[in-house]
């Protein structure tokens, strides 16, 4: 399921060469973390939402015929967030 969630998104991005996509283990779950340019975040989402929403549906029917159950989440590290202006 990486490697896949990997593939679709690096298509949808603009630097598909800074997308990383780590998984972890948690309480029975595997959390799929998305990190991508801070710019790219914007298209992973979608409107409304909509990318990221198709996304978690096709990485949890792909799991759940593995019989496994998993989510994904975007990371945004502290530098991706915008700066604040100074008053």
């Amino acid at each position: 399921m990486q490697t896949f969630l990997e593939y679709v998104v690096k298509g949808l991005v603009d630097q598909a060469e800074e997308v990383q996509v780590q998984s972890r283990d948690q309480r029975g779950q595997t959390i799929y973390e998305l990190r991508m340019h801070p710019d790219d975040v914007g298209k992973v989402i979608g409107r409304k939402g909509s990318t990221i929403h198709a996304l978690r549906s096709l990485v949890q029917v792909g799991a759940a015929k593995k019989g496994l159950r998993c989510t994904v989440e975007i990371v945004e590290t502290p530098d991706s967030q915008p700066e604040e202006s100074e008053a």
